[in-house]
């Protein structure tokens, strides 16, 4: 699937690394840029990536080499946090916030929702489609069942 939520591969990436450097420098962040932060922050094991801006641009991430895309990845918990702020798909803030007290932590249930969120991703480009949000609400009202 690539970079997702970016179409061009390398300004999404980018963007990652230029926050990355902006906090190691304390250089202040607008809200979407803290909201980013906090992803990165969650995710130490790709802290050594975003030192590295030559490899972190040319890595590939194929189905082939089992890697996971950091950047996919991120994006992901990315997108659901902006969801649930916005309540868009209607209903999935509420269905989070049912859903929390069965998990450790909130970067957990994430990880759930996002196997929900990229089957709805996935399923849309096969059927070069908008995703079904509908099957996706489904899918997260299942979780943990």
């Amino acid at each position: 699937m690539g970079d997702m939520f970016i179409q061009d591969r390398e300004a999404g990436r980018l963007f990652f690394l230029d926050i990355w450097k902006k906090y190691q420098a304390s250089i202040p962040l607008q809200a979407l840029e803290e909201l980013i932060l906090g992803v990165i922050l969650e995710h130490p094991e790709y802290h050594i990536l975003l030192s590295n801006e030559v490899n972190a641009l040319l890595q590939e991430y194929t189905p082939e080499t089992g890697e996971i895309n950091p950047f996919l990845h991120m994006g992901m918990h990315i997108a659901i946090r902006e969801q649930i702020g916005s309540d868009r798909p209607g209903g999935i803030a509420a269905l989070y916030q049912q859903l929390l007290s069965k998990f450790a932590t909130a970067h957990d249930l994430e990880h759930r929702i996002m196997e929900c969120l990229g089957e709805a991703l996935w399923s849309a480009q096969r059927n070069n489609t908008l995703p079904d949000e509908a099957a996706y609400l489904e899918c997260v009202k299942r979780i943990n069942r």
